[in-house]
């Protein structure tokens, strides 16, 4: 180290909080700032401000025995050597049940004005949770105020399943819906990555609705760093357990879990990391799996969070490595179709591709075998939708085939229809399937 950054070791900020350790910045290149003096107190994951003509943050993603590494968290334009970075030593999380109807940015701040007053308990961004084996299975089924849910595809408390869509085919707006319509106590909404026009819209439906008490939005836009978008998610998550250790029933919302993968992926190849399948590292789904273990069912006098991942799909490819990556680790799958978007069928839900894996527990019996019913016809339609649509189905040639096609305007109908309980919608149901198409 040179004489110039000596005098800066362990420095502190004489005009700034009492013990405000500070470094220097050495240098500013590929999109990392190097710092000299804090290697002996910074840790991974530290917040550090810098001095400039702006107040800027970053955080510490990789260290050496000289240096510390920091991703800012905005443009690097103006910054240069010898720029101060002082350590932020108040940096704890701490969630307060007076941020219900509030919408926090990822810096902790209400975008809607007004002060953020802080909790009296810290949550950690990251954790580790408690043994699996101390929690509790999936609960009760839940009235989700949607037919197909409620049927096909049934959520229980603690489940955590994953909405499949590629952009524009109603992801968001889903996602609304089940926000206002789901059983819950609490519920938490992560708008990762999105365009602040559509949070805009999102925010103004949730908080005018009856959901407003009962709810915090967190949201990071899609122009923001990627340590912005990270820190936004663990701050959704970690406020959901500090609600779930209340003992309240917690409904997470996230969208979307893939900019939250693209966000880690950044930061981790500038930190270093090697890129592996479509540059996404191996950390990857450990991340993404870190995340999602957070959330489900709780143990012993705590409460369980419910979650529902958007998963954003490049092209509509469910083999993509984000949408295999969170696949396998949930509870289930809603794959949302564009073809039926385009035809004005919403939610545009592909029943015959979406599976819950809390059936066929989540059902009666009874209830079982309408679904089974249901779901026969439905393939036996799509099977032969070409030969139906072109006219080159002969009536009488296949007896399921038969059924299908006139029960299923009143199906596909059905996906599209709410209900305000499950048996309701099972009622609707099996009205859908009287063979004369309802």
């Amino acid at each position: 180290m040179t004489a110039t950054f000596q005098h800066i070791i362990n420095g502190f900020l004489p005009d700034a909080a009492p013990h405000a350790m500070w470094g220097s910045v050495v240098s500013v290149e590929n999109g990392l700032l190097e710092i000299a003096g804090l290697n002996d107190a910074a840790k991974i994951g530290d917040r550090l401000q810098f001095s400039g003509s702006q107040s800027t943050y970053g955080e510490v993603v990789a260290m050496r025995e000289e240096a510390v590494f920091v991703l800012p968290d905005a443009s690097m334009t103006g910054m240069a050597p010898g720029d101060r970075a002082y350590l932020c030593t108040d940096n704890e999380f701490r969630p307060s049940t007076e941020w219900l109807g509030s919408v926090i940015n990822a810096s902790g701040k209400n975008i809607n004005g007004g002060v953020t007053p802080r909790g009296d308990r810290v949550m950690p961004l990251n954790t580790t949770e408690a043994a699996m084996t101390n929690r509790r299975g999936l609960g009760e089924r839940i009235n989700t105020g949607l037919a197909p849910f409620d049927t096909f595809l049934p959520l229980c408390k603690g489940q955590r399943i994953g909405l499949f869509a590629g952009s524009g085919v109603g992801k968001t707006t889903l996602v609304g819906d089940l926000a206002k319509g789901i059983e819950a106590d609490i519920v938490i909404v992560a708008l990762i990555g999105e365009r602040s026009r559509e949070i805009r819209e999102f925010v103004d439906g949730l908080l005018e609705s009856k959901g407003r008490d009962r709810s915090i939005v967190f949201v990071s836009t899609c122009d923001e760093p990627a340590p912005l978008k990270r820190r936004c998610a663990m701050m959704a998550v970690a406020t959901a357990e500090y609600f779930r250790d209340m003992g309240l029933h917690v409904l997470v919302l996230f969208d979307s879990i893939t900019r939250f993968a693209d966000a880690h992926r950044e930061i981790a190849l500038t930190a270093g990391e090697t890129p592996s399948l479509r540059a996404y590292p191996p950390s990857t789904f450990r991340a993404i799996a870190s995340l999602a273990e957070r959330t489900g069912p709780g143990a012993g006098g705590a409460g369980d969070i419910t979650a529902i991942f958007s998963v954003l799909v490049a092209g509509s490819d469910m083999d993509e490595p984000i949408a295999d990556m969170v696949r396998s680790i949930l509870d289930g799958h809603v794959v949302m179709d564009r073809a039926i978007a385009e035809r004005g069928r919403f939610p545009s839900i592909d029943i015959r591709r979406s599976v819950s894996r809390s059936l066929p527990f989540a059902a009666t019996g009874e209830e079982n075998l309408l679904l089974t019913r249901a779901r026969k016809l439905i393939a036996a339609y799509d099977d032969a939708a070409t030969m139906i649509q072109t006219g080159l189905y002969a009536a009488g040639s296949d007896p399921s085939i038969d059924e299908a096609i006139i029960v299923w305007p009143a199906l596909d109908r059905f996906v599209a229809e709410k209900s305000d309980t499950c048996v309701e919608s099972f009622e609707k149901l099996d009205a859908a399937l009287m063979r004369d198409g309802g």
